[in-house]
């Protein structure tokens, strides 16, 4: 018999998943469309946009995890041992990710001697010196990140579904808006 979970998040923290999830998703198709482009304007256009959402997924993962830091989130269902120790770890891979891949981003950027000028409006520093060794470097480091960050979101949405349909414990309903 299912137990149901009727403890909710925050509606900051549902807005926080929701908002981060979108732009996950949009930066990552982006990513991969804008990666097989010939050099054009809208291969250009795409690359600014794309450093623009990274950013701001950076500033949303910090506003969301000092969020976190200072709400507790609700319980979780009752579940076995490994299934809660799994669902730590891979909330903590996630957090991780949301940091590392757009690091590595503004880092590739950086050494490949593009400056970041978020929205058009606010240059930020380079985190490295511009050097085309460690430009390939990172380009596939913030690729393969980014990969990473898929497959964890691909597991995320995979056990949400899985407590909604077969184990109906009402886990997803936490933190539908």
């Amino acid at each position: 018999m299912p137990t149901q979970t009727n403890a909710r998040y925050s509606l900051v923290a549902i807005a926080f998943h929701w908002l981060l999830a979108l732009a996950i998703v949009i930066c990552f198709c982006v990513g991969l469309y804008m990666a097989d482009l010939p050099f054009s304007i809208t291969r250009l256009k795409l690359f600014n946009w794309h450093k623009w959402a990274g950013i701001s997924i950076l500033a949303l993962s910090a506003l969301r995890l000092l969020w976190r830091l200072t709400h507790r989130p609700p319980a979780d269902p009752p579940m076995p041992l490994w299934q809660a120790r799994a669902a730590h770890l891979t909330h903590g891979l996630l957090y991780l990710f949301f940091f590392a891949v757009p690091l590595a981003g503004w880092a590739y950027s950086s050494a490949a001697g593009y400056p970041i000028v978020w929205f058009g409006k606010i240059p930020l520093p380079d985190l490295v010196a511009p050097d085309k060794q460690l430009a390939e470097t990172l380009e596939q480091v913030h690729a393969l990140l980014a990969y990473g960050l898929a497959g964890l979101v691909v597991m995320h949405v995979a056990a949400a579904v899985q407590h909604h349909f077969i184990k109906r414990d009402g886990l997803i309903r936490r933190m539908l808006p």
